[in-house]
């Protein structure tokens, strides 16, 4: 997670996390994991932080391009009640992107 708690609700989505919660405590977690094979950035907060300028100019556009951030990094959309809009108008990501993410979860289990 980018932070240890749900900040809340927003006018417009989710509150941001907390500034400098990931800079102090991902490398920190991270070094306690270095098995680690993929790390899976759900939704946009995730995105911008790891992939930083590497992100498409959407948060559906760097979805669809996933293969780009493989095999380091595999960025989703968040899977909430709130998104089956953009599923609807997404059919890709069912048919294209799950079946890769669920090929790589099997292998690293």
């Amino acid at each position: 997670p980018m932070d240890f708690y749900y900040p809340g609700k927003a006018k417009t989505g989710d509150v941001p996390p907390r500034k400098g919660f990931a800079e102090k405590w991902h490398p920190r977690l991270l070094d306690e994991m270095p098995n680690i094979e993929i790390i899976i950035l759900i939704g946009s907060y995730a995105q911008k932080y790891y992939l930083n300028k590497r992100c498409e100019k959407s948060l559906t556009e760097t979805v669809r391009n996933f293969q780009k951030y493989l095999p380091e990094y595999f960025p989703l959309v968040h899977p909430s009640p709130l998104n089956l809009g953009w599923l609807k108008q997404n059919p890709w990501f069912e048919n294209d992107v799950l079946p890769v993410l669920k090929e790589i979860v099997n292998k690293n289990l």
